[in-house]
């Protein structure tokens, strides 16, 4: 059979034939075809004269009807900030009711109750779904550092006759049938430049370039056991390899040019995917989700309503926390959300300080609200602005003129940057666990032993940036064309010696030796003599396993920074065997 006289077999079965017009309308396909279909089933001895369904057509029925779901649940939603602060995405209420708990009723209503639900991020909120609906939870303890291949393949065992779910989906009527006889993957009439996909008129689903745009993928599925075979296999070796971490569970399904199950289309008004703020506005302004504290906060600083609080677009997610774009009062404004951990990494009371000592010397961005006990931070959005390139020396030079700038400003705080102090200070959020590296205690010891050398050789204490890496520079230029340069992000800032923030500009940047000493070179215009690089030679291998401690701290946590955690490790061990070797204090 095709996939139309499958459509239109499955229609015979779940409504009661009268005409091949209702036929038509119940199956979704046109006069003619039903005739065709209709011809061929009595053929294949699928139905009898009286339009019914045979044996064969039962027992078949039968073979390929539903028996579980899988629903993937475990993900940040990260788009869905401000919200993904307060509950998980699966969780999100629309007309009263979580979408996760929509999803499964609409499962019971077709006689599915075997329902696995793949959670991570927040999971302890789902708890309740065993009680309630006794679905059974599978936990993705790396949903902060892997997509939902990975959520996928925890369940994979599960594969066959399943539907797979995700949890952000409203869908207006059913999606799913009691009645099944192949593997589909749905889309929407909406076309998409996000997707992948589009349906050709044999209803297959072929691959479109990055730019064309295709049918919109909703990302519900069903698999009869011969796809979920192949599915499980390609789960398994994906899983393996790394450069699939943020990986889709649909990568499975692709057969070079196309996707290995048909198309199934529904119309874009009757399911939608939740994937940011401004959806759920849309499809119910009236959810308790939309009256986020998030929101409150940021509309009480800007002295305005929540309502008029728009255009919500989550930014890049950074190393320690999420920020989310939004426009108030004809101006656009970004919003900081410290990340998870940061309230042991961070004091924002002497985050607020420097920025009280700092707000009027146009070294900044320009501060809106900061909440000295939370971290929450509002700054004005620059329409044209870009971050420093490490890899151009223009920008680089640029960037160390205005660091030496700042550092000749002589500011001051009442607080230290304590590198080997902070180095400790992380180590113990390990809470007793060992390094992941076999070598730890010998690489820390000899990095503190680096200590007497730079406290010998420092010449004053400034405040100091701390985080001053390319990412945290920003290229302003206004509406004459005038260009200037600001450091954002001050979290880690305090009294220093200000050569601590060359060295960490070149670790963030991945620097080699070659590019590292260019890189001393620019910010020293006159020139270095070789004590005060030997003792950023220091500072670079303090610098390293100071990160490294903290990415370790991360990890911990289920955030994994990949190559950056493992290169700043490098950097300890490295340029301690650089400074003894230029120093020749290995000798």
């Amino acid at each position: 059979m095709n996939i139309q006289e499958c459509d239109i077999l499955n229609s015979i079965i779940s409504f009661p034939y009268t005409n091949q017009r209702q036929l038509s309308e119940t199956s979704g396909h046109s006069l003619g075809v039903v005739n065709r279909s209709i011809k061929n089933l009595l053929q294949e001895g699928y139905i009898n004269e009286e339009i019914q369904p045979t044996k064969k057509a039962l027992d078949m029925i039968h073979a390929s009807a539903p028996k579980n779901a899988i629903i993937l649940a475990a993900g940040f939603g990260m788009r869905m900030v401000p919200i993904n602060t307060e509950v998980p995405k699966g969780l999100l209420e629309v007309h009263g009711e979580p979408l996760i708990e929509r999803l499964i009723k609409q499962l019971h209503e077709v006689n599915i109750h075997n329902i696995y639900v793949v959670v991570g991020f927040m999971k302890e909120q789902y708890e309740y779904l065993i009680d309630e609906y006794n679905v059974e939870l599978v936990v993705n303890s790396e949903y902060a550092s892997k997509n939902n291949l990975h959520s996928l393949k925890l369940a994979s065992d599960f594969l066959s006759n399943s539907y797979i779910v995700p949890c952000d989906i409203w869908c207006d009527q059913n999606p799913f049938s009691k009645h099944e006889l192949y593997s589909w993957y749905m889309v929407s009439d909406l076309i998409d430049n996000d997707s992948s996909v589009r349906i050709n008129r044999k209803m297959e689903l072929t691959t479109v370039s990055p730019s064309s745009g295709g049918n919109s993928m909703i990302g519900i599925s069903y698999l009869l056991k011969d796809e979920a075979s192949i599915v499980q296999k390609r789960l398994q070796e994906l899983d393996k390899d790394s450069r699939y971490d943020g990986s889709f569970w649909e990568e499975t399904l692709y057969d070079h040019d196309k996707m290995i199950v048909m198309a199934r289309e529904v119309l874009s008004s009757n399911i939608v995917e939740i994937n940011t703020f401004e959806q759920l506005r849309e499809l119910d302004s009236n959810s308790n989700h939309l009256q986020s504290d998030v929101l409150q906060i940021a509309a009480d600083a800007l002295h305005t309503e929540p309502e008029q609080i728009t255009n919500i677009t989550v930014l890049k997610k950074g190393m320690t926390n999420r920020s989310f774009l939004f426009e108030c009062g004809g101006f656009k404004h970004i919003m900081r959300i410290p990340g998870e951990g940061t309230d042991q990494l961070i004091n924002r009371r002497e985050e607020a300080q420097v920025y009280h000592v700092i707000q009027d010397k146009h070294l900044c961005d320009d501060i809106e609200y900061i909440n000295p006990e939370n971290g929450y931070k509002i700054t004005k959005f620059f329409n044209h602005a870009r971050v420093c390139n490490p890899n151009d020396q223009n920008d680089v030079q640029k960037c160390m003129n205005r660091l030496r700038q700042f550092h000749e400003m002589h500011l001051s705080v009442d607080h230290d940057f304590d590198i080997f102090g902070q180095i400790n200070f992380y180590e113990n959020l390990w809470n007793g666990k060992p390094s992941i590296y076999r070598d730890y205690q010998k690489t820390k010891d000899n990095v503190l032993s680096l200590k007497s050398y730079i406290d010998a050789h420092i010449a004053e204490k400034v405040l100091t940036h701390i985080d001053a890496v390319p990412d945290n520079f920003l290229f302003v230029t206004d509406d004459q064309g005038q260009e200037d340069i600001r450091l954002i992000d001050w979290e880690y800032a305090g009294m220093q010696d200000p050569h601590v923030d060359i060295a960490m500009f070149a670790i963030y940047s991945l620097y080699n030796k070659e590019q590292i000493d260019e890189l001393i070179g620019m910010y020293f215009t006159e020139g270095c003599n070789k004590e005060t690089r030997f003792k950023i030679y220091c500072y670079i291998a303090a610098g390293g396993l100071l990160w490294s401690n903290w990415c370790e701290y991360k990890r911990n946590l289920g955030v994994d920074f990949g190559e950056y955690s493992l290169r700043q490790y490098r950097y300890a061990k490295d340029y301690y065997k650089i400074f003894m070797e230029e120093t020749n204090e290995g000798r």
